[in-house]
């Protein structure tokens, strides 16, 4: 257990980053998995609106420090390809 009051502090502040990374991490993949559902559905519509939701969500996830680039980048690649080839 941290003794000194700075380090006190920084297990409150891990701790929110922790939860607040969390909410970000599983909106993005609920998103990626509603695309998913969508273009198994084989619904057009509502995979393009679900591909806007979690485009928006894996950029807030890059911004945030969640996820690195390439991850994003190539999430984002791949999901647009598989609405555009539907």
């Amino acid at each position: 257990m941290a003794n000194m009051k700075n380090a006190k502090k920084a297990i409150k502040v891990i701790e929110r980053k922790r939860v607040e990374n969390n909410e970000y991490e599983a909106s993005m993949k609920t998103a990626i998995k509603n695309v998913e559902r969508a273009i198994k559905d084989g619904d057009k519509e509502k995979a393009t609106k679900a591909l806007e939701t979690a485009t928006k969500r894996i950029d807030k996830a890059l911004k945030a420090g969640v996820t690195t680039k390439n991850f994003s980048a190539r999430n984002k690649s791949r999901l647009t390809k598989k609405v555009n080839a539907m």
